[in-house]
């Protein structure tokens, strides 16, 4: 799929692309207790769309990496759509 795509609702996304930008992270409270996020910029050649990352996934994307995400989904966040790995997606980094 293609993030030109991708519509606010969609669950089982499957998209790639590469990391353009990765915001600083910071800690918030979530029902679950206190948590790292951090929003990054997915772009393809149809576009961009902001990616949140949680936790470990931070960690493991730099500027410049190609991305998979598997079985995430699209939110609107203040009009904006969001992917997001969730917690039955997967990251995957390419390394090629």
């Amino acid at each position: 799929m293609k993030i030109a795509e991708l519509k606010d609702g969609m669950r089982g996304v499957n998209v790639s692309g590469m990391i353009v930008k990765i915001g600083e992270p910071k800690d918030v409270q979530t029902r679950y207790g206190s948590a790292r996020v951090a929003n990054a910029i997915l772009e393809d050649e149809t576009g961009r769309i902001m990616l949140v990352l949680w936790e470990e996934n931070i960690d493991k994307v730099a500027v410049g990496d190609k991305v998979r995400i598997e079985n995430g989904y699209v939110t609107s966040f203040k009009g904006k759509l969001q992917l997001n790995v969730g917690r039955y997606g997967k990251l995957i980094v390419s390394t090629s």
